[in-house]
């Protein structure tokens, strides 16, 4: 093992925090009274807050010395997540956490897609068949709003499930635009520059909607708090610290677990229990997911 080598385990126990921290999302989100575009603002802006400092410490006059090139691709990286986090957010207003989350899981089919279009890379038949399988799965999850089993847990669960496909549109979109970015700028500064970026795209779209910035109660505060250190710190950049070390496809199958994960916690926190046709077809679509990521790895 070589001085920068992790502890043995450490990759492993990093993923079991990273995707415990990220099933905390939806929950958080669904806790908070404000609206979905302030939501994802102030998670954003305060994981912003947390990381630029380490950015700063680490690699010093790093940002700065982002060619000019890079910078333009972060920034288009950062805008990408933003239209991610906002259309997220604003799915959880009208479908379960349970389709919501699962929806949303599905970027790595996007990815694929994305890489064979703009990339040329190759899809494989594994990967088509998985790409199939998720689609099916994700039609059978919009049975429940055709047949109106859920209405009771979700007001428009269709409007829902239609912009979490397109949030993991986006996060596709966010992850194939630092695809080539993250082989020449380090991790921090990367994500300093896209986060601050998304910040004041997201800052744009609170401005535009009209919703106020300010006003918000503690416990609003403390959400907003939360949703940047759990899923922000704890999560997502756990995740890429990880990807240095084990492959990606392990990291993208094990984000298979956010789904059940924040499926059990909105049963025990918000006593949301989703509907036979989200259960099924949530796990067909995890299953096409698991095909496509495997085989991408």
């Amino acid at each position: 093992m070589s001085g920068s080598d992790p502890p043995a385990g450490a990759p492993a126990l990093a993923l079991v925090v990273a995707v415990a921290a990220v099933s905390t999302s939806a929950v958080l989100v669904e806790l908070s009274a404000a609206p979905s575009l302030v939501k994802a603002f102030y998670r954003v802006l305060f994981t912003t807050c947390l990381v630029a400092p380490a950015a700063a410490a680490r690699h010093p006059g790093a940002v700065r010395s982002i060619a000019g090139r890079d910078l333009l691709g972060a920034a288009a990286a950062g805008v990408a997540l933003a239209v991610h986090f906002g259309t997220w957010f604003e799915s959880l207003e009208w479908t379960s956490v349970a389709a919501s989350v699962t929806l949303v899981q599905a970027q790595p089919l996007f990815v694929a897609l994305g890489a064979a279009l703009v990339l040329g890379e190759r899809v494989t038949r594994r990967m088509a068949a998985g790409i199939v399988v998720a689609v099916a799965g994700m039609a059978l999850m919009s049975l429940s709003e055709l047949l109106g089993a859920s209405a009771a847990s979700a007001p428009r669960p269709l409007y829902g499930d239609a912009l979490a496909v397109f949030a993991a549109v986006m996060a596709a979109a966010y992850f194939l635009a630092g695809r080539s970015l993250r082989q020449r700028v380090a991790l921090l500064p990367y994500v300093t520059v896209v986060y601050a970026v998304c910040t004041v795209a997201l800052l744009a779209f609170v401005v535009a909607s009209g919703a106020p910035l300010a006003g918000y109660p503690p416990r609003e505060w403390l959400l907003f708090l939360a949703m940047a250190v759990g899923p922000g710190v704890f999560g997502h950049t756990v995740l890429n610290w990880a990807l240095a070390h084990v492959e990606s496809s392990v990291v993208s199958v094990s984000l298979l677990g956010e789904p059940v994960g924040a499926a059990l916690l909105a049963l025990a926190v918000l006593g949301e229990i989703p509907d036979p046709y989200t259960v099924a077809g949530g796990g067909v679509v995890l299953a096409g997911i698991y095909l496509t990521a495997v085989d991408r790895g």
